[in-house]
């Protein structure tokens, strides 16, 4: 979840190795190589660099700097010298704390046998410096190795994975399923990226097999399908996701179960009404949070022990967005419930063949205008109920589950700190809650024989993507699928016929595809800080088997392999500055096999461990 305001990034080019050898003098006992900033307050003078900077898409807010990154040289200086005497020597050189080991000299000047350029290998590999936000990449030469990870400057070096590492990141957490249920569902591909350590961020997928007591079924029928996907955006800690990852859809779906069973006790109904419906959600949603928030103190209270309150309160004291779809295969009914900043949208074929883009869900953050205006209805007078787009300055989704801290008394928070632990509440606390868990919920009739699709995903990734750039990224994976089956001739995936099209390759087969949405989601951010040229669809690529994979890979970078090895090197916490943790799910509706099982789709799953899940209590729960 971003909550950090974000640096941005610039990149510079630099003069070549062999050139930017020339004007160096190297001093100290090791030949330690250092670039030093261009705008460096510790030099009055511009330096050159003995490694070329290589070029990544990011610019840079906080001024004008380039980077440095201590390596051993292997080889280098005296005749037969040891890898092991290099890196003694390194470490000598560095162990004062000062950045003096490499200091300017007139261009053409010789001061030192690296001038010769027969030294400088000609094969390089890439480097990543962090630096107070900033981030750009050097050259370090094939066979050498970084000698530390942080430099005397307090500088986070990291060699930059290579295209193979890169995939291998991106694929380690993502599945795929094919759905036989015949019920308009026919696959839907997850993935997840960490940025946080460990991931804040958690998802849920479930079908629950609803029997005709419960749900009117069609001719023929005994049963139907109440199938759930849900993302969970995570912020001050990972808990509170993980809570909703166990629970949320059994308090909805007993929710739902009650209001069926009461529509069909009366005669003159069939299917309850959308009213009673979207009431049934948003009471699993409420109830949840009340035990996560309000009766996990009655317990802490009760129990009267530490060890009961850190297990009890860490869900209540950190928080998380919640974004569920819920999808009744009798109606054919999409309901998507949003409590925070998560997004889902809908894809959709339109006249011209192109696809449409269609927000399923608004982000509610203390800057949306809709929420701003309803905080200060519900708290007249208190000026800083929302204050630079976050609820009383400090969070900014405006609906959240936990986050108890806008929710609690300052006297219930004042007693838990001061017998167990907690937070200094806010100066700004008057008349909670400021927060709540009460999603806003859209309906939408979906037509499985027109092969829509749905994207859900965490904030990471609308803060990358544009909503038209992800549903014409989505289209374009379906053009490269079906343009394979059709080359092959296969049949195994034959639910992609209703997403062929015509598109040129080069171009996202979307409509209406422009920067910017004016239907209450904010704006990619991220593109402005990394520089990225909107509206060239030539930055896209097409290399993954599973649909929300090839949407981070594209988020991350795409065609930019210098911006996707950058994004992907960065460990944590240094990758908070950079990008969110990323969580994405692709559901695709359609009238494929109807076999009545639930298959792990292997060519686009990686953690999965057995190749088949037979639609049983693995991946379905009976109410």
């Amino acid at each position: 979840m971003r909550r950090a305001i974000v640096q941005n990034l610039r990149t510079f080019r630099r003069p070549s190795p062999r050139k930017a050898l020339k004007g160096l003098r190297i001093n100290g006992p090791g030949n330690a190589l250092f670039q030093r900033s261009l705008a460096s307050a510790r030099s009055t003078r511009p330096l050159q660099s003995s490694m070329q900077l290589r070029r990544v898409s990011i610019p840079v807010a906080l001024g004008v700097a380039a980077g440095g990154a201590y390596y051993a040289y292997q080889g280098q200086g005296s005749p037969g010298r040891s890898a092991s005497s290099v890196a003694s020597s390194y470490s000598a050189a560095t162990s004062t704390g000062h950045t003096s080991a490499v200091t300017y000299a007139p261009s053409g000047t010789t001061t030192s046998a690296l001038d010769n350029p027969n030294e400088v290998p000609e094969a390089v590999r890439k480097a990543l410096v962090v630096e107070d936000g900033q981030l750009f990449t050097t050259q370090i030469p094939v066979g050498q190795t970084i000698s530390k990870e942080t430099d005397a400057s307090g500088r986070k070096v990291l060699e930059m994975v290579d295209a193979d590492q890169v995939t291998a990141k991106l694929r380690t957490n993502e599945e795929s399923y094919m759905v036989g249920r015949g019920a308009g569902v026919v696959r839907y591909d997850v993935v997840q990226i960490p940025s946080n350590d460990p991931i804040e961020d958690d998802h849920v997928e479930k079908i629950v097999d609803v029997p005709s007591t419960t749900a009117a079924s069609g001719p023929g029928q005994t049963s139907s399908d109440w199938m759930f996907w849900g993302v969970f955006d995570g912020h001050a800690g990972w808990t509170t996701s993980a809570k909703l990852r166990q629970t949320l859809v059994s308090y909805v779906a007993r929710e739902l179960s009650a209001t069926y069973k009461t529509a069909l006790s009366d005669a003159s109904l069939t299917y309850p009404s959308a009213e009673s419906v979207d009431a049934a959600i948003k009471s699993g949603f409420m109830k949840l949070d009340h035990e996560i928030t309000h009766e996990s103190v009655e317990k802490v209270l009760k129990a009267k022990t530490k060890s009961v309150a850190a297990e009890v309160l860490a869900p209540a004291l950190s928080g998380s967005c919640a974004l569920l779809s819920f999808y009744d295969s009798r109606s054919k009914e999409l309901r998507v419930a949003c409590t925070g900043d998560s997004r889902a949208v809908l894809g959709r074929r339109g006249a011209t063949g192109k696809w449409t883009a269609t927000a399923l869900s608004v982000d509610q953050t203390g800057g949306t205008p809709s929420e701003d205006a309803r905080l200060r209805a519900e708290h007249p007078n208190e000026p800083y109920v929302t204050a630079n787009g976050r609820i009383l300055g400090g969070l900014e989704p405006s609906r959240a589950f936990g986050d108890a801290v806008y929710k609690w008394s300052k006297e219930t928070q004042d007693k838990l700190k001061n017998q167990y632990f907690g937070r200094t509440p806010s100066k700004y606390l008057k008349t909670p809650p400021y927060v709540t868990a009460e999603p806003v919920i859209t309906t939408t009739q979906m037509d499985p024989t027109k092969g829509d699709f749905v994207v859900m995903a965490t904030d990471g990734l609308w803060e990358m993507l544009t909503n038209e750039e992800v549903v014409g990224l989505v289209g374009q994976w379906l053009d490269k699928q079906g343009s394979s089956t059709r080359t092959s001739n296969a049949t195994a995936n034959g639910w992609l016929s209703s997403w062929f099209s015509s598109q040129k390759a080069s171009q996202l087969p979307v409509e209406h595809h422009e920067q910017g949405d004016t239907s209450g989601q904010r704006a990619p951010i991220r593109q402005q800080q990394w520089g990225v040229s909107t509206g060239q669809d030539d930055r896209f690529v097409v290399e993954d088997k599973n649909a929300a994979t090839h949407l981070v890979r594209n988020a991350l970078g795409g065609s930019d392999k210098d911006m996707l090895s950058a994004l992907l090197t960065l460990p944590s916490p240094y990758s908070r500055r950079f990008r969110d943790d990323l969580t994405v799910q692709v559901i695709f509706f359609g009238e494929g096999q109807v076999d009545g099982k639930v298959e792990l789709n292997k060519e686009a799953s990686a953690t999965a461990a057995s190749g088949a899940i037979n639609g049983a209590a693995d991946v379905r729960a009976k109410l």
